[in-house]
């Protein structure tokens, strides 16, 4: 992983999650234009259920279907939102790391609960934009971030080319009204939109483009 300020102009974000069926993994990554923060279009991945839950190998269990979904945008993303972890992981391998790397993109974690580092919630105030660093043994593993007053916090981490000051401000400049950035907050239902579709046996298409398209090539 390269920690590093993101260079060139950010134009369009995604924000990436899954949902799972007893037998399936569905995966959605939904494209904003930015800094409109208007909906593109959406790539979805679905893949067959191969590995059952295993704490800290999120990416092996469903980032086949995640990068099935990623590549199924017709355009692609200057920067993604994992809902999940960078760098703030045991083996400071998260899924935002583990396929940053292997996609060379800039990427970034938003976990919504801690699988390591410390910092103390108590001592974070409660106004939007908030942070206190994610320490564990002296590295700085990313930001506890208050990304809406008065909600609990992310934990925010690099993935892969973009620093710890930058996963935490690039996130908080997705927020809208909610706890989760706008593109993670949209894939999230749109996983969970797809996960009850397939359950009722419905297949969705592979790419769900938006009225509004960002004419930006």
């Amino acid at each position: 992983m390269i920690q590093a300020p993101l260079s060139g102009p950010i134009r369009r974000i995604a924000g990436v999650d899954a949902a799972f069926t007893k037998t399936r993994v569905v995966a959605v990554a939904t494209l904003f234009s930015y800094p409109e923060l208007e909906r593109i279009e959406e790539g979805i991945g679905i893949r067959p259920l191969e590995l059952p839950y295993i704490p800290g190998l999120l990416s092996f269990r469903e980032g086949p279907a995640v990068l099935e979904a990623i590549g199924g945008l017709r355009r692609s993303p200057d920067l993604l939102l994992f809902d999940g972890q960078g760098i703030a992981h045991p083996r400071r391998l998260g899924i935002a790391s583990h396929l940053g790397v292997l996609l060379d993109r800039p990427t970034v974690g938003v976990g919504k609960t801690r699988l390591t580092g410390h910092a103390d919630e108590e001592d974070l105030p409660r106004g939007k934009g908030a942070s206190l660093p994610l320490v564990e043994d002296g590295e700085v593993l990313g930001a506890l971030l208050r990304s809406r007053k008065g909600v609990r916090p992310l934990y925010v981490s690099p993935g892969h080319r973009v620093t710890v000051t930058g996963a935490a401000g690039w996130t908080l400049a997705c927020c809208t009204r909610y706890r989760l950035p706008e593109p993670v907050r949209r894939a999230d239902r749109a996983a969970a939109q797809q996960k009850a579709g397939l359950q009722a046996g419905v297949r969705a298409p592979q790419v769900l483009p938006y009225a509004r398209r960002d004419s930006r090539p």
